[in-house]
């Protein structure tokens, strides 16, 4: 059992609360059973930490005290098991893609995520946005961090090397309402924006299509709600 806060297994861990080592080290920490056990079924996971001696994973099990488990855990009461997990580097573009443009907010970008696994968007590509591995988004996405490919890129650099991709991107007023859009053949990428702002214009100047979601009694809806919605239409 480790019990000593100056271990230097437990100074990687806390560490890996800053994303500059975690972006050094392409690791990452989620704290939980559900998330733990998602990161051992999809073969993310290294090791389990736990404050349950008699505990046993399919990955290197080791102990921890409590009083290490609250120095590891990154919230104000922790769960007692936190997995050490591999990032997924090469990810491959999926047939359908999420874009983001500089989502800020670690709940919206988690729920974006969660529904991107449930409706088929296995890659996601991201700019100028909250990292995915912010301890907040991680929880948002309740396991669905693991069912997707996720790459920080060059928004419009991607998007003018890969042209095979039909790029749609979202109005609040001057797109296609979505109920009129039919089904799209080939790949398709859904383009969404910062909370405030938008998608940028030069971004949006390379979507091939854009579509409104039509509203009553509401100017507009979150981002997290939107891109839920528009994902589920087009996985259809």
């Amino acid at each position: 059992m480790i019990t000593s806060l100056t271990n230097e297994i437990v100074k990687y861990l806390v560490k890996l609360k800053e994303k500059k080592y975690r972006q050094e080290f392409h690791e990452f920490i989620v704290e939980g059973e559900h998330m733990v056990q998602e990161a051992i079924l999809l073969g993310r996971c290294k090791t389990v930490f736990t404050t349950n001696e008699e505990a046993r994973y399919l990955v290197e099990t080791v102990s921890v005290s409590p009083e290490v488990m609250d120095k590891i855990s990154d919230v104000s009461t922790p769960p007692g098991v936190i997995g050490l997990c591999k990032m997924d580097l090469f990810p491959e573009w999926s047939e359908r893609i999420l874009i983001l443009d500089g989502i800020q907010d670690p709940g919206n970008l988690g729920t974006l995520l969660r529904s991107a696994a449930a409706f088929g968007f296995h890659s996601v590509i991201s700019e100028n946005s909250v990292d995915i591995y912010n301890s907040k988004v991680l929880r948002s996405t309740q396991g669905g961090i693991f069912k997707i490919s996720w790459a920080e890129k060059n928004l419009q650099l991607f998007i003018e090397n890969h042209p095979e991709y039909t790029y749609i991107g979202t109005s609040v007023s001057n797109g296609t309402p979505l109920r009129q859009e039919g089904s799209i053949s080939g790949k398709i990428a859904i383009i969404l924006g910062n909370e405030a702002n938008g998608v940028r214009e030069e971004i949006q100047a390379l979507s091939g299509r854009l579509v409104t979601i039509e509203m009553e009694n509401t100017e507009s809806l979150n981002v997290g709600v939107a891109g839920s919605i528009l994902m589920y239409h087009y996985s259809k």
